[in-house]
């Protein structure tokens, strides 16, 4: 009698990634497998200088904006379908203010409508739009910023808002702003999309907060109250803060500051390093520390651990494996982490151990555009997103 053994033919799908590069191009990347990184396509688009990008995996749509322009000069803001197979085709484009650097997605609930929300940096500016997208629609908002005087550091000649955060509820949006020493709060009417002002988060002066994200406990014991945390990272003070944030009556958020410390091996950043990105899964936070050379001539990722209580602790180091680490993310399934290192313009895909949060080996790595330059903020790769 003749046996025949079963045989499995398992089949690699590719995962795509988008990066912008200040040489104004979308670029699509295909992951084959976890070792193969290719450029598929690159688009001219968005404006002079694509910095950041938004997926909504819901409606398949990508969105850019530019960094171009200035608070008196203007950007575009442009969105596009995307093809199963990481190609973009336009659909529409709209003037934005100008100096976007970052986007998020909110609203949406019981099926109302959707909005954008972008920081603009170099604008002073947080402006809004509904969605989707149509030529030449005009915002919903544009929210302008002004100081009385300037802050203690150079770069706070100006307000600079740096994010848009979307807490867990999806009822309020927060603001980073650089310049200000502040994250700016917003109670958002799901009604008709507009953002209405709550009392903002301050810091001290010269701390220059950047990027920021939210994590709520979960507990299966019902007298214990879920907890929700607010984690961000200062770029000009270099410090990891964690704030208690509470729901107020007035309809607005409350901060209890719990922690304040340096991501950073003896707890103190070498002269001129910075904080940039923060990113968290499962029971880890990462920060990418720019300008460290941590790993010469590479700079660093800080990898941080929470307990159940929400507090955290810096635990180590690890190469970003390029120059000035502008952006990360990481993957649904928390095994993998792009890293966009905007100076030497490459992608790093590395692996990442999901049950112990430790950054591993570099698996694949991609030069995409040309360099830029460290003396240059708008040279180089910008942004770098999965397509989850």
């Amino acid at each position: 009698m003749i046996r025949y053994l079963p045989f499995f033919i398992t089949l690699v799908v590719a995962t795509n990634l988008y990066a912008t590069h200040y040489d104004g191009n979308i670029y699509s990347l295909s992951l084959d497998g976890e070792n193969s990184l290719s450029i598929t396509s690159s688009l001219k688009t968005c404006g002079d200088g694509p910095s950041w990008l938004t997926f909504d995996s819901s409606t398949r749509t990508l969105y850019c904006s530019d960094h171009a322009g200035n608070a008196s000069m203007n950007g575009l803001l442009s969105s596009y379908s995307v093809n199963r197979d990481g190609r973009l085709t336009e659909l529409a484009n709209t003037v934005d203010v100008g100096a976007a650097v970052h986007s998020t997605i909110y609203g949406g609930k019981h099926g109302r409508e959707k909005y954008l929300a972008i920081a603009h940096y170099g604008g002073s500016a947080l402006s809004t739009f509904a969605l989707p997208l149509s030529p030449d629609r005009e915002a919903l908002q544009v929210l302008r910023y002004q100081m009385s005087q300037p802050g203690i550091k150079p770069q706070q000649d100006a307000p600079h808002p740096h994010q848009v955060i979307l807490d867990p509820t999806g009822d309020f949006i927060l603001v980073p702003d650089l310049g200000a020493d502040q994250v700016r709060v917003y109670a958002i009417n799901q009604h008709s999309g507009r953002l209405n002002v709550c009392p903002s988060l301050n810091y001290t002066a010269g701390s220059g907060p950047r990027h920021g994200l939210f994590w709520k406990s979960t507990s299966s014991n019902s007298a214990q109250a879920s907890v929700t945390m607010l984690y961000t990272v200062s770029e000009l003070g270099g410090h990891f803060n964690a704030f208690v944030v509470s729901y107020l009556p007035s309809g607005c958020l409350g901060f209890r500051e719990t922690q304040s410390f340096v991501p950073y091996p003896g707890g103190q950043l070498p002269a001129g390093a910075t904080p940039a990105e923060i990113g968290m899964a499962g029971d880890f936070l990462y920060a990418s520390i720019r300008f460290d050379q941590g790993f010469p001539p590479n700079d660093s990722m800080s990898t941080m651990v929470r307990s159940s209580n929400g507090t955290v602790g810096f635990t180590q180091i690890t190469s970003a494996y390029g120059t000035i680490p502008r952006t990360f993310v990481i993957n649904k399934k928390g095994t993998l982490v792009a890293i966009g290192d905007q100076a030497s313009s490459n992608v790093a895909i590395v692996k990442r151990d999901p049950r112990g949060g430790n950054l591993g080996n570099l698996v694949a790595n991609l030069q995409v555009g040309q360099p830029g330059q460290a003396s240059n903020s708008s040279s180089g790769l910008s942004s770098i997103i999965w397509e989850e």
